[in-house]
């Protein structure tokens, strides 16, 4: 479970960090916005699995 939540928040960031590369943003919106969804999306699947169990 701990794999599949890093991925999740990595994935998010990264995707965030590259976003920002292409636009040529001066501040990283897209990083801090895809980062704090991914951490949400993460909690939100380890609670849904939790719960499950």
């Amino acid at each position: 479970m701990g794999i599949k939540m890093a991925t999740i928040m990595i994935g998010g960031t990264f995707a965030g960090i590259e976003l920002d590369k292409w636009l040529q943003l001066k501040f990283p919106v897209f990083t801090l916005i895809f980062s704090m969804l991914s951490v949400f999306l993460a909690i939100y699947y380890f609670i849904k699995d939790f719960i499950k169990k």
